[in-house]
């Protein structure tokens, strides 16, 4: 069938969080399966236009109330997956990706889901499936959920809306979505009265299937503390809401062949990891202790990722031996706190603010322990990441990391989970953690158990495909053969 994948991000050619992996990787891996899947992505000036050597494929007009825009279509490639650029003058050519609000957000995005549908009918691509992705696709549903039923290209287009992180809305974007011709026609009732104007809101209104990123996540949205809102209008269409694991590129992130690491391994030789912490405690002006627990957080620094209760926990964790490699930028507030970690346990802390990919894989190939204390995680890639390079994650039991790990104290445990949000069950966790690693070969079991998980899209994939089928079920029209 012919898929057009919307997103407002994409690795390789622009990536500020996880939803950059999972739209650079699942295409292709849907592409694998025999489908026509076109990429599209806002063709920001941050692109390495050089780099990629897009070919301008068309150029067409967005309707907007104060003159139609002018878009253009660029198409380069992704492996196998052609990838569609739209630019136009709500697109920014600076190095800006996300702006400071909807202010910004709002026609950027709004242009870039009309735009990436306009350049479906200019290169005569009709698309039997959109699939959207976040509150930045949203108006791309709505467009396909109204006007986009008397449309002859696009009658018989079905929409899969994922949701990758629920408290980030888009609202406040009716005046835009007036501007750009999508006022609220389509019955919102099942929204509430505040996000009838939010981006997402459109989006889990007008989708003919939703999923999530987890399959915990897809229950936990469902209910007052995990919905921020919309749990009455994901209970209400429950039928229709499906939880999808993400997967990892293990191509990508693969130790035996990952040049960061001073040595490479893989399960069968798992003793050479040995000398990527040694490298990892040298290059963090660690010291050089084989022995001690060498703990990690490779996380972007903000609220949800935990930060409230790990720095008591971590502040002990450190008064009592232990040694923390912290690599992650953002929330100010807590980038002073880690610092003054730093500063007080010189030798047994190391923190780097600030995005190293090459630094992060040394961490993944070399730390003990990744430790992920969130308050909420959709999916995570962090502990799949992990468990593929041999750290074990000790994790918060909420959302993906629920999905992806199984306690140490159960048959098949490939890492440490704990329930509560306090300094106390993180600390707790810490204990269990030492006491496994305590015992070298109960240690290096569940290692190599965490090695021997199948991370990869292929299965998430497969699910898509079914999910695609289930959504063209709301259509009157045949799955295209081209």
């Amino acid at each position: 069938m012919n898929v057009l994948f919307l997103a407002a991000e994409a690795a390789p050619f622009v990536k500020v969080g996880g939803l950059g992996d999972v739209a650079g990787s699942l295409p292709r891996a849907l592409a694998t399966l025999g489908h026509d899947v076109r990429l599209a992505i806002p063709g920001y000036g941050a692109i390495d236009w050089p780099a990629f050597q897009p070919e301008r494929r068309g150029r067409f007009e967005v309707p907007h109330a104060g003159g139609r825009e002018p878009a253009q279509v660029w198409e380069t490639r992704s492996g196998s997956v052609p990838v569609y650029l739209l630019t136009g003058p709500p697109i920014p050519t600076d190095r800006r990706i996300y702006g400071s609000g909807i202010e910004e957000d709002g026609p950027k995005f709004i242009f870039f889901s009309l735009a990436a549908l306009e350049a479906c009918r200019e290169l005569a691509f009709r698309p039997d499936v959109v699939h959207a992705n976040d509150w930045h696709t949203g108006p791309a549903v709505y467009r396909l959920s109204t006007t986009g039923r008397s449309d002859p290209f696009f009658r018989d287009t079905a929409s899969l809306f994922t949701i990758h992180n629920l408290p980030y809305t888009g609202r406040d974007a009716g005046r835009f979505l007036a501007e750009y011709g999508l006022p609220a026609t389509l019955d919102l009732e099942l929204l509430p009265a505040w996000a009838r104007d939010s981006m997402l809101g459109l989006g889990l209104a007008g989708a003919d299937v939703l999923t999530t990123v987890s399959p915990t996540y897809a229950r936990e949205i469902r209910t007052p503390e995990g919905g921020y809102g919309f749990d009455g209008t994901l209970s209400a269409r429950s039928d229709r809401l499906h939880g999808v694991l993400n997967g990892i590129d293990t191509e990508v992130w693969n130790p035996s062949t990952d040049d960061a690491l001073r040595e490479r391994f893989d399960a069968a030789t798992l003793g050479r990891r040995a000398a990527n912490k040694a490298a990892l405690q040298e290059e963090a002006g660690l010291e050089p202790e084989e022995k001690t627990f060498l703990l990690a957080m490779v996380s972007r620094l903000d609220s949800q990722k935990g930060f409230d209760i790990a720095l008591p926990a971590l502040l002990r964790w450190l008064e009592t031996g232990g040694q923390l490699v912290v690599l992650g930028s953002g929330d100010p507030a807590i980038e002073r706190a880690l610092a003054g970690l730093e500063l007080a346990f010189r030798g047994r802390a190391a923190v780097r603010l600030r995005f190293d990919p090459p630094y992060a894989r040394k961490i993944y190939g070399g730390a003990d322990g990744i430790l992920i204390p969130s308050r909420y995680e959709p999916c995570g890639l962090t502990q799949m990441i992990a468990m593929r390079y041999g750290a074990v994650p000790i994790a918060r039991r909420t959302g993906g990391l629920a999905d992806t790990i199984t306690d140490v104290d159960e048959p098949g445990g490939t890492g440490i989970l704990f329930d509560g949000y306090d300094p106390g069950s993180l600390a707790h966790a810490l204990a269990r953690a030492l006491r496994v690693y305590a015992q070298p070969e109960e240690w290096t079991e569940v290692e190599r158990r965490g090695m021997a998980q199948d991370f990869s899209w292929d299965r998430s994939a497969a699910k898509y495909e079914a999910l695609y089928r289930e959504a063209l079920h709301f259509r009157p029209g045949e799955i295209s053969t081209g």
